[in-house]
């Protein structure tokens, strides 16, 4: 049995403040997109479509990230362009059935993402989304959305499996391992990362084109990896070229 499969597992209920429909487990494994999005759009579906292209928010190392506000603007239909271009579509910046079907097909019953689970991200003591410094109904949501990211890395990597050392921590955990006091592992949007056979530059370097307001050295035993950006905070690049 692999590692995936012994780390598929029932999720908790979770969301965020501004997120679209709400994700339950069992729901159909596909969003119910009502409309061809475009450039102007605005609403929850677009909301939705900005999570899950924000791991393409730029072509090379760019303190760049799409906006989750439901506001289809230039940023957003660049990040729609780079996702239908990876994907062998019509890169035309518009979200139709050929492209809502591709993100469909990224998206689990569970609300979780094709090549990641919820179960790979909840805190390692209490195997939970709890005790951290945000709601579990928080901290869940921007584990998803972190997926959504790994996603864009996992393909610009050219499909390379990605393990997930540690996700989100409660306090209890982060200080007993020794974690900044302010870690985002606390919030639920980082992820310590190892890709077999991968080196931690090469994957630091995709991450820099996909969102990740912060990136540790990678001059270590794991890349990490979060949206810090998207709590108000500045960013911070380790090893940053930007």
């Amino acid at each position: 049995m692999s590692r995936r499969t012994v780390l598929r597992g029932a999720a908790v209920i979770g969301t965020a403040a501004v997120v679209g429909p709400l994700l339950l487990t069992g729901t159909a494994d596909a969003y119910p997109w009502s409309r061809t999005l475009t450039e102007g759009s605005t609403g929850a579906d677009v909301t939705e479509l900005q999570i899950r292209v924000a791991g393409w928010a730029a072509d090379s190392p760019s303190h760049s990230r799409v906006s989750i506000d439901g506001e289809f603007g230039s940023g957003t239909a660049a990040a729609v362009r780079r996702f239908q271009a990876a994907y062998g579509l019509g890169a035309d910046g518009q979200v139709g059935p050929a492209t809502q079907a591709a993100l469909n097909a990224l998206e689990q019953s569970d609300g979780s993402t094709a090549h990641f689970n919820f179960s790979e991200f909840t805190d390692r003591v209490s195997g939970t989304f709890d005790g951290g410094k945000v709601s579990a109904a928080t901290a869940k949501e921007n584990a998803r959305r972190c997926m959504y990211k790994l996603e864009a890395v996992r393909k610009k990597l050219g499909n390379k499996p990605i393990t997930v050392n540690s996700g989100f921590r409660s306090i209890a955990h982060n200080a007993d391992i020794g974690g900044a006091s302010d870690s985002m592992h606390l919030y639920g949007t980082a992820a310590d990362l190892n890709v077999p056979g991968v080196p931690n530059k090469t994957v630091y370097q995709k991450a820099e084109t996909s969102g990740f307001s912060g990136l540790e050295t990678y001059n270590t035993d794991h890349q990490h990896v979060d949206s810090r950006a998207d709590l108000g905070r500045a960013w911070w690049w380790e090893n940053g070229t930007v």
